[in-house]
């Protein structure tokens, strides 16, 4: 993707300079760029151009352990200043540089330009050129390249994040001095370099690459002596500073000046060192050095870190190996080809190929004994009248290591299925390199860096894809181009295959092909041009797995979320989660499924059509799978909720599912975090009506007492107009209580009323004495909050005579809690003890954190209008370690605020304002009118306890307010 901006669109672009100072143009002004700080937040925005960057990301990065006292309300005001700084005028309408997304801020990347990306556009064609052979070429731009550094990168800019890009472009001048050198080097410019690499030693001392260059470049100037000296100093500074021996790389040049191989130091083949082969004459065949290596992919686009990560320094006294594992059509054969192709120069001896067919539609896997004599013959140690087809693979592979022993080599090995194809063909020579590429991962195989690849990342697939199909200038095209990128998976195969058909149809519309990609039925049908399909290759690794493997491959497929544990493929075959895991990390392996987080895993979105695709020969299957992950989160939103399993009747037992506690549900549940909806509609389309609404009265809790109000409504919304598919007829009142207590918790009295009435109605007309209490209960907690005591006492005696009948101590707690609301309100205060005390031991019977967080709260609040402060402050205090271990922020924030009141009057001032400041960090950016109607809500309590906290909040909103950019601009 070009770095340069669309100026026709645009305007001038913003050019800025990181490579030292930050600095910053516009046209040829200088542009003042305001406090450092403010700058340092500039570059973490720079460095990430075109990404979005989250406030929380900023404020580490900028401030690191030690954030400001305003915490991330500062990242607002800095982002306004720089707008206004970056502005083309004062006053200007123009849309800002900086855009604020949802998750955070991004840079425009097609309105600026910057130094680091130009320097990435001129390496590329120095190592370009380097790979084309013109060394010359090579060395200009490599030296355009350095000369972009003005100093010390982002010099003066505090923060981690400038610090670790400080480092980081720090590192890479360096490395682009080391490829510069090592071309003048081999071009005979030994002279030149000296001076330089004699600086570079001076202010990278333990750097032993550049002291390696160093002495090769005095080799070259006949100054043997001065290059056996520099070995010297080195070795000295590292054994008496560190403690420890020069590393393979300076040893081996070491040994090539005492040697004189100068075919290792400058790259001259003398007539004494050409050859490597230690046979006699006699016994050795005369041959030329083979480069069997494919060519280089057209396009080849991003990878950056992965060759990187290939091109490692190696142990030159030992032979190297480096495996490359990842789906089908994910680019490992292009990535290992391109790494092999950038330093086959480094291997005088030859570079091999071989293609193992581990994985080829329709082709059985190459023959080790077959393999070996190849590799023997592409070394000249075996002749076509040698071809003996009895010989053993021990026998060949012994042989092999024999005839590589003194050979310096590079060996790629592509689509191994095992590591046992490998190993007999790794040739024994020091400082030869092996690259194997496999889709599994081949753990057996002891390698030095193991890169497992990802599909590309967007822009990377969008520019692949570009350069594929061209014609992509308007704005519409580039939209299409991103979501056939999205489409593919960003999959190279995939993609390439796209822009194959795209060119052999050329009056085809983008557009089209959009289309014809966004139905899954046929996506996979469409990537497929000649004997490239994308189907096809996932059907091999689908085909080499077990029985076992393939069920739970399938089958996941159809996960209700995109990301899954253990207990998801558990409840879909019935397994114990320990199989499961197992299971999952047999797919793992194959690279069919990737662990996306320690523990939790996913399908990329192309493997998940073809597993659906391949499961729809397997009905009855699919319908058990279903059926069973459904239950599995209708048990864990049971088991998460506060309500008990009184509440739950009919349908799965909440403690029948596989968690500890409830504290271990809940966390499960946040795992999926905003696709708990996509499962309440999966059921629901999936023909699981019940289910989905057990899900959904489930979810309530849950949701609620996070504030995912809308989630909680969303989720009802879903199954409301089903309810005549239900078989569960007791979700007809109970879905519209949730909905009631959704609503009445957001201080919307009147819709809770009409839900909750209606919920009652129903559930008398049925009998069903439960959900009338639940009803009852819920309308008098709300008649309460509204400030009407006496309906509140009314509704609540009525539902407490009715949770008696059905023994649901939740609600006999709640009865009795809101109750001493009540007394407590209208100033009956012995009563209101009387009322809390009984509720607070029926909650520590019941064991559940929540509900007793709660009823300590409204102790303590008694205890602190009675003038009992040290009591008052142990319920307070207890109350808060329950309200913060559960995660329930509102109520988190109300017992503090009481707890701040309680140390104040036990004369603690310090104690009170830690609590104040807790309670204002743990509300973090919300508003403080919301605050409290929720806090209020939440407790079921009118007179809100928490006045302190909220008035606090209310002045940091204007605070606030007073700094916000000018209306236009967004932060």
């Amino acid at each position: 993707m070009p770095s340069n901006g669309d100026v026709s669109t645009h305007g001038t672009p913003l050019r800025f300079a990181v490579l030292g100072p930050l600095q910053a143009w516009r046209g040829d002004v200088r542009l003042d760029l305001g406090p450092v700080r403010q700058q340092a937040l500039l570059t973490a925005l720079l460095l990430r151009l075109g990404t979005t960057v989250s406030r929380q990301q900023l404020l580490d990065g900028v401030w690191g352990p030690e954030p400001p006292g305003t915490g991330g309300k500062v990242i607002p005001v800095y982002v306004h200043q720089l707008r206004r700084r970056l502005a083309p005028q004062a006053g200007s309408s123009a849309a800002s540089v900086i855009v604020t997304d949802r998750a955070g801020y991004r840079m425009d990347a097609r309105r600026v330009r910057t130094d680091v990306a130009r320097l990435r556009e001129i390496v590329e064609e120095a190592r370009s050129a380097r790979e084309s052979g013109d060394l010359s070429a090579a060395v200009s731009a490599w030296s355009a390249a350095l000369n972009l550094f003005r100093g010390e990168p982002l010099s003066a800019l505090p923060g981690p994040f400038a610090e670790a890009e400080r480092l980081r472009l720090s590192e890479c001048r360096l490395v682009l001095v080391r490829d510069k050198v090592e071309c003048q080097l081999r071009l005979g410019l030994h002279a030149e370099v000296v001076a330089e690499l004699f600086a570079l030693s001076a202010t990278h001392p333990h750097d032993e690459s550049v002291a390696a260059l160093l002495m090769r470049a005095l080799y070259a100037a006949n100054r043997q002596a001065d290059a056996l000296s520099v070995f010297a100093r080195v070795r000295r500074r590292l054994v008496e500073e560190q403690g420890a021996e020069p590393g393979g790389e300076l040893r081996r040049v070491h040994e090539a000046v005492l040697r004189a191989d100068e075919v290792l130091l400058v790259g001259a083949p003398s007539p004494a060192s050409r050859s490597t082969d230690r046979r006699p004459p006699a016994a050795r065949p005369l041959r030329r050095p083979r480069d069997e290596l494919p060519v280089d992919v057209s396009g080849f686009t991003g990878r950056n870190h992965e060759l990187d990560a290939l091109l490692a320094p190696m142990d030159e006294q030992a032979v190297t190996v480096r495996a490359v594992d990842g789906m089908a059509g994910v680019g490992k054969t292009a990535l290992v080809v391109r790494a092999a192709r950038a330093v086959r120069d480094r291997f005088p001896d030859g570079c091999l190929f071989v293609d193992l067919g581990g994985h080829r539609p329709g082709r059985e896997p190459a023959v080790p004994e077959r393999v070996l004599r190849g590799l023997l013959r592409a070394v000249g140690d075996l002749t076509e009248g040698d071809d003996d087809p009895s010989g053993d693979v021990e026998g060949l592979a012994a042989s092999w290591r024999a005839a590589t022993a003194f050979l310096r080599l590079m060996v790629v090995v592509d689509d191994a299925r095992a590591a046992q194809q490998v190993r007999p063909l790794l040739p024994a020579g020091p400082g030869s390199l092996v690259l194997v590429t496999s889709r599994r991962r081949l753990t057996g195989l002891d390698a030095d860096r193991r890169i497992s690849l990802a599909p590309l990342e967007t822009d990377e697939a969008e520019a692949l894809l570009t350069g594929v199909v061209g014609g992509t200038a308007s704005d519409p095209a580039r939209a299409a181009v991103r979501e056939l990128a999205r489409l593919c998976d960003r999959l190279p195969l995939a993609l390439r295959v796209v822009g194959a058909r795209m060119q052999s149809r050329p009056l085809w519309a983008l557009e089209r092909m959009v289309v014809r990609l966004a139905d899954d039925e046929h996506r996979l049908t469409e990537l497929a041009v000649e004997d490239r399909s994308v189907e096809a290759a996932f059907q091999v690794s689908y085909d080499q797995l077990p029985d076992a493997q393939r069920r739970a491959f399938r089958l996941l497929g159809f996960s209700p979320t995109v990301s899954f544990d253990r207990l998801t493929l558990a409840a879909q075959l019935d397994l114990t989660p320990s199989a499961a895991e197992r299971g999952l990390e047999s797919l793992v392996e194959a690279s069919l499924v990737q662990e996306a987080v320690t523990g939790r895993y996913r399908l990329h979105d192309l493997v998940a059509v073809y597993a659906r695709r391949v499961a729809a020969a397997h009905p009855a299957e699919v319908a058990a799978a279903r059926a069973g992950v459904f239950r599995l989160y209708v048990a864990a939103a049971r088991r998460a909720s506060d309500w008990g399993p009184v509440a739950f009747p009919t349908g799965p037992r909440a403690d029948a599912a596989p968690f500890a506690d409830g504290e271990e549900a809940t966390a499960w549940l946040d795992g999926a975090g905003g696709e708990l909806i996509d499962v309440v509609a999966q059921a629901a389309a999936a023909g699981h009506v019940d289910d989905a609404g057990r899900l959904a009265e489930g979810l309530c809790d849950y949701f609620t007492r996070q504030g995912r109000y809308h989630e909680c409504r969303a989720a009802v919304e879903i199954v409301l107009p089903l309810t005549e598919q239900l078989t569960d007829q007791r979700m007809v009142s109970q879905l519209r209580t949730c909905m009631g207590i959704a609503y009445g918790l957001q201080g919307h009295y009147g819709q809770a009323r009409r839900w909750l009435g209606e919920a009652l109605r129903i559930s008398r007309r049925t009998g069903d004495v439960l959900e009338q209490a639940r009803a009852l209960g819920s309308l008098g907690i709300f008649a309460n909050a509204a400030g009407e005591p006496a309906e509140a006492a009314a509704l609540l005696a009525e539902s407490a005579d009715l949770s008696r009948a059905v023994e649901d101590d939740w609600l006999a707690v709640m009865y009795l809690a809101n109750v001493g609301a009540v007394h407590h309100q209208t100033g009956e205060k012995d009563k209101a003890q009387e009322c809390y005390a009984a509720a607070v031991g029926l909650a520590e019977r019941m064991g559940r954190p929540r509900i007793l967080s709660k009823t300590l709260f409204r102790m303590g609040t008694l205890q602190l209008d009675r003038g009992h402060h040290v009591q008052a402050a142990d319920a307070l205090t207890r109350a808060a370690e329950l309200a913060e271990r559960v995660g329930d922020t509102p109520l988190f924030a109300a017992v503090l605020g009481r707890l701040a009141a309680a140390e104040e009057c036990l004369g603690n001032p310090a104690g009170a304002a830690r609590f104040h400041a807790e309670a204002r960090a743990a509300v973090g950016g919300r508003p403080g009118a919301g605050l409290k109607a929720e806090i209020r809500n939440r407790l079921g309590w009118h007179q809100a306890a928490t006045e302190d906290l909220v008035q606090a909040r209310d002045r940091f909103e204007r605070s606030v307010a007073r700094s916000r950019p000018a209306s236009g601009e967004r932060a």
